[in-house]
């Protein structure tokens, strides 16, 4: 499937192959404080399927709990968060934020990782009371 991805401001855009089916979601801590939220959704791209059309990311380097080096993409504009990939890598697997995408609203996740650091409060969402506009 083709995805077109950009930050909030326009300055950094993208575009990808990917397989939907690789579409999960992240509650490790990391993603949580990256995000701003309860976990984060993403898909795996290769490399070779992935091309910056528009502008350079910042990057900012952090350290996996398996002491794996990540270097985290965003926009230094509007620090919309963009992808993350593995520094050094010529196979390298970019890990592109779902939110980003213009088609996020067709990507729904398969699979949950790092569940150990979940909200316990996340399975009771059904029952939030829900509003459709500020």
């Amino acid at each position: 499937m083709h995805v077109d991805g950009s930050c909030h401001c326009g300055d950094v855009q993208f575009e990808a192959e990917i397989d939907p089916k690789r579409v999960g979601i992240c509650h490790c801590t990391d993603c949580q404080v990256f995000s701003g939220s309860a976990f984060r959704m993403a898909v795996m791209v290769a490399g070779a399927d992935f091309h910056l059309r528009k502008g350079e990311a910042a990057v900012y380097e952090k350290r996996a709990e398996s002491g794996a080096q990540r270097h985290l993409a965003f926009c230094r504009r509007c620090g919309t968060h963009l992808y993350g990939f593995t520094p050094g890598d010529e196979r390298a697997i970019y890990s592109v934020r779902i939110g980003v995408l213009a088609e996020r609203a067709e990507l729904s996740p398969r699979a949950q990782i790092w569940c150990r650091s979940e909200m316990p409060w996340l399975s009771g969402l059904k029952e939030v009371r829900r509003i459709a506009t500020q």
